[in-house]
């Protein structure tokens, strides 16, 4: 993954950076992508936060989400302005690649106009009013970071003004209670399997109702796609999934000897 090559190649020099807001500093799990600068820091003992998993709604006035995550706990939060040779996209990427080879679990990722109205992003989410920008050119992604750190979240919101300047806001927060099990939506599950061919899910040994269910609905999405099963419980994944009314012929089997269960698109 080459965004994780280049957010990783500013990590040899600990200096700060001139342009920083005074007093800002940047996330211990998200490296710095090179030649950004922090505009915005905030961080908050204890704080209760919001997160959606859908796109964002107003409805008779108030806001709508289809799903959303709630916590509270230490918080901590940061805007940067990219550097004009790179996209949002771009960086959003390398930022999502670098927490994902740490581990971290995606819970939701939109794209787009798929995500809702950048307005509402902006001023109901995040509180940061220069956020808003393009609904064609944002995304947002929430994930759990691994143990030990499983239950903090981190949330990612990347934009395009209309004056072309990019941003990413990055939002970290350290519940002070068990987040629990937290599923990821349908779609995110089959956005990430396009996007990298595979799903790496090393906690899902053996087959549960829950995530039988969630995959089967995030699968049943392209009735097309022909994916590979490994694991130890490879073969009761697979009689799992089928019974949730994947067609069996999608489904073949793979190498056992992976932890848990890994999904892997068959080209």
């Amino acid at each position: 993954m080459r965004g994780i090559g280049l957010f990783f190649a500013c990590m040899a020099g600990g200096a700060a950076w001139a342009a920083d807001l005074p007093g800002s500093r940047d996330l211990e799990v998200l490296p710095r992508f090179p030649g950004t600068q922090i505009v915005a820091y905030a961080e908050s003992g204890e704080q209760e936060r919001i997160y959606p998993q859908g796109a964002i709604r107003r409805i008779s006035g108030r806001l709508r989400y289809e799903r959303e995550v709630a916590a509270k706990g230490q918080f901590t939060a940061l805007t940067y302005e990219l550097p004009r040779t790179h996209t949002a996209d771009e960086v959003f990427r390398a930022a999502r690649e670098a927490l994902q080879a740490q581990d971290a679990e995606l819970l939701y990722w939109c794209e787009g106009r798929e995500c809702g109205s950048s307005n509402l992003w902006a001023n109901a989410v995040f509180g940061r009013s220069s956020l808003y920008g393009s609904d064609d050119q944002q995304a947002y992604v929430l994930m759990r970071l691994a143990a030990p750190r499983q239950d903090s979240l981190l949330a990612l919101y990347s934009i395009t003004r209309g004056n072309r300047r990019a941003y990413l806001h990055a939002e970290l927060l350290a519940a002070d209670a068990a987040l629990g099990e937290l599923l990821p939506t349908p779609a995110t599950l089959l956005r990430q399997l396009r996007s990298s061919g595979e799903l790496r899910l090393p906690r899902q040994s053996e087959p549960s109702p829950a995530w039988a269910n969630l995959l089967s609905r995030s699968l049943n999405l392209d009735s097309t796609l022909r994916v590979s099963l490994a694991g130890a419980q490879a073969e009761a994944w697979r009689e799992a999934l089928v019974e949730q009314r994947v067609r069996a012929a999608r489904l073949e089997l793979g190498d056992s000897a992976v932890p848990g269960l890994r999904i892997s698109v068959l080209r």
